[in-house]
């Protein structure tokens, strides 16, 4: 098994290496690499060494075979399936994006406790009431779900969840989810987030205005 934070790089590469291929390079050196990253060569180097894959001094890494190796790592041969859980502005964003760019990753469910979001299609998908969790979680036979509900009953939620035999968590809520540890949980904290970014925007601008 990799390291987590070599998986999390393996995924920013790929993104970057399709863009890349778009615009018809075929071949890429590690600097380049990481020079679109902002990491060190060293490390783009180490990360993909560890996939077991290997450039050459001349031309560097194929872009397509750096892909594919990529996708043999993180990518299941089957699709995943997963589940949404609030079917707010984010909730859908993020359906729409997942069921739009053929990702390994397919949304196949989504819930909502709010009346006039059930029984409906939202972002291509059918949207059920919160009570039918554990009965659709068996019908869809999805292993991930994605917290896009409000804070106040997302540890309630996460542990109906646990009990109903989902094996990872993307928590967009504020509250931290205590679960069991056999579960992948990823947190992702907006508000965290912004509030570190306004941070370093305001110590730019201090110093800025003290040259």
């Amino acid at each position: 098994m990799l390291p987590e934070k070599t998986i999390e790089r393996l995924s920013l590469y790929r993104r970057v290496l399709l863009n890349y291929l778009e615009h018809k390079n075929e071949f890429i050196y590690s600097h380049e690499l990481a020079s679109l990253l902002h990491l060190t060569p060293v490390q783009v180097r180490r990360d993909i060494m560890l996939m077991g894959y290997t450039g050459t001094q001349r031309k560097g890494y194929s872009v397509k075979e750096l892909i594919a190796k990529i996708g043999s790592i993180l990518d299941n041969e089957d699709k995943i399936h997963a589940v949404v859980i609030g079917m707010g502005h984010l909730g859908k964003a993020i359906t729409n994006y997942f069921n739009s760019k053929r990702s390994k990753i397919e949304i196949v469910a989504a819930f909502e406790n709010d009346k006039e979001k059930v029984d409906r299609i939202l972002a291509g998908i059918k949207s059920y009431h919160i009570e039918d969790l554990e009965t659709i979680l068996k019908k869809t036979n999805a292993s991930i779900a994605i917290l896009a509900l409000s804070p106040k009953g997302a540890q309630d939620v996460a542990d109906r969840l646990v009990f109903a035999g989902i094996k990872g968590i993307l928590n967009f809520t504020s509250v931290p989810l205590n679960v069991p540890e056999d579960i992948a949980l990823e947190n992702y904290d907006m508000v965290t987030s912004m509030e570190k970014l306004a941070y370093f925007v305001k110590e730019k601008i201090k110093n800025e205005n003290s040259l």
